[in-house]
């Protein structure tokens, strides 16, 4: 082949050649046009994710506002349902017309101690305690008081010696039991309460304190212990007092 003919030939490829990678280079560039931008470099990739988290915060925000605006207008049922117990498992103060009961120790000294008694007869008892609180529960109270501290169902009463622990603090006495409700029924219910029969009995013959006052209206705190009770004894009861007791002195 003459150079004159290859210089033909090559006048023909060249700007086919160019057409071809031209018509390539524009192919690609539409295909990329359709992908959305991917970002670079990992500052891009973190601007990006940082703009879809505020996003996603933006809708979280106001789809908790729509939660609070509904619950303003129909309260959820727990929420109601809590508030009306609240008062009954004293998780908040209430007031209202109530029974108190004062129960002391009789106030002998070893020296003074009748013939035939003991100190264990002469002092208050957990018993004791626990029986004033077990019927004026029985009488339909709503609300109860022990010293300074409200007291639920599950709240543990327990002496050492002659103190009374309750809920962390030591109390001496007097014992002061504090009840809201219905006051005909708290006083009938400690009227016929066997436990607490037996304790006026052996009020009447060693002068243990017993006093019963009605109240026109008090007010108890919340509940601030344990909700969960941790253990509980039994105890055997105060022996019955004598039908026709005598104190000789």
């Amino acid at each position: 082949m003459s150079e004159q003919s290859g210089r033909g030939v090559w006048r023909v490829l060249v700007p086919v050649m160019a057409l071809g990678a031209g018509l390539l280079f524009g192919t690609s560039a539409a295909i990329a046009g359709d992908e959305p931008d991917q970002p670079e470099t990992l500052a891009g990739l973190i601007t990006e994710r940082n703009a879809q988290v505020e996003s996603l915060a933006a809708q979280v925000d106001e789809l908790h506002a729509e939660i609070l605006r509904a619950s303003d207008r129909r309260p959820f049922a727990a929420s109601v349902e809590a508030e009306t117990l609240a008062p009954l498992v004293g998780a908040e103060a209430v007031g209202g017309p109530g029974v108190q009961v004062v129960l002391d120790d009789a106030g002998y000294t070893l020296e003074t101690l009748p013939d035939g008694y003991t100190v264990d007869d002469v002092v208050v008892h957990q018993q004791d305690v626990q029986g004033v609180i077990n019927a004026l529960w029985a009488g339909g109270a709503e609300a109860m008081m022990v010293q300074d501290q409200r007291i639920i169902s599950t709240s543990a009463v327990r002496c050492v010696g002659n103190t009374l622990y309750l809920q962390g603090r030591v109390y001496s006495p007097p014992y002061t039991i504090t009840a809201i409700g219905d006051r005909g029924r708290m006083l009938g219910a400690l009227e016929t309460d066997p436990t607490v029969s037996n304790y006026r009995a052996w009020a009447e013959i060693l002068g243990l304190g017993y006093q019963v006052t009605e109240l026109a209206d008090v007010e108890l705190p919340a509940f601030t212990g344990s909700l969960r009770a941790q253990h509980a004894t039994p105890l055997g009861p105060r022996p019955e007092a004598e039908e026709e007791p005598t104190l000789d002195g």
